[in-house]
């Protein structure tokens, strides 16, 4: 069973560089961490691995510093590992992104399943996985919970949705997005750390890819632009008021009319 699973870079705190010309997130300016999803994402593909036999690979598109995150996959058990880097890629929207990834996949694996988690923290989309099963031409479920039945030819899951859950079944190859509550990931292996220190992160870049239209990729093949981006306000202000429940009831009522809550 050869097993893909997509994993992303986000930024680890709110304190993030914005560029004032794209609109884009400076993804090398702040600390990163692995998107919490893309962890259950991982579980899933190791599990499905530990079960059935085969290995699993981790892709990611990103700056070069995605070798700490890949680095750190190693050391939860991933048999090998991708980045597709270049900044031809930078400012992808959800059809750039998925578009790349779909065709860095293709160039460099061959896969029965792909496994993403539902979402990313800092798109919040969770588009990129149903959209990469459209390029691919393979069927795709999201919101998995559940993994059934998995054979040569086919694979059973459960999908929950807000007030049903779905019984599915697909052809391999496909592609499924997992829900968070799905396994608890496991932590990272200092014996595979050791064990992987000399293992190669493989880089492709858009040379490697075999679409060599820069019209396809990043901010050029983007159907959609960030118009404007800003860190949330943060307030430490604090309001006391006092009086009988009636004062403090119209002192509230002021405060949040004054303030156009209301």
């Amino acid at each position: 069973m050869k097993i893909i699973v997509c994993i992303k870079q986000v930024p680890g705190t709110n304190d993030v560089e914005i560029d004032e010309e794209t609109g884009s997130l400076k993804r090398d300016s702040a600390a990163a961490k692995t998107n919490p999803y893309d962890l259950y994402a991982m579980e899933t593909a190791l599990r499905l691995r530990d079960e059935y036999g085969g290995t699993v690979t981790a892709v990611t598109m990103g700056p070069p510093q995605a070798e700490v995150m890949m680095r750190e996959a190693y050391m939860m058990g991933v048999d090998d590992a991708y980045i597709f880097t270049d900044r031809v890629f930078a400012g992808a929207d959800v059809l750039a992104t998925s578009y790349t990834l779909a065709l860095g996949i293709t160039s460099c694996c061959e896969f029965d399943i792909i496994v993403c988690g539902r979402q990313t923290t800092d798109g919040d989309t969770a588009q990129v996985g149903p959209a990469m099963a459209e390029y691919l031409g393979i069927p795709c479920a999201a919101w998995v919970g559940e993994i059934g039945r998995l054979d040569g030819s086919s694979i059973e899951v459960g999908q929950n949705f807000v007030n049903i859950r779905q019984l599915a079944k697909m052809e391999l190859p496909c592609l499924i997005t997992v829900e968070k509550d799905i396994y608890t990931p496991r932590l990272p292996s200092y014996r595979l750390k050791a064990a992987s220190k000399d293992r190669s992160v493989h880089i492709m870049t858009f040379a490697d890819l075999k679409d060599q239209d820069k019209d396809h990729y990043g901010l050029k093949g983007s159907a959609t632009s960030v118009e404007r981006i800003f860190p949330p306000e943060t307030h430490n202000e604090q309001v006391f008021v006092e009086g009988s429940a009636g004062e403090i009831a119209e002192q509230m009522a002021d405060l949040f009319y004054d303030r156009k809550y209301i």
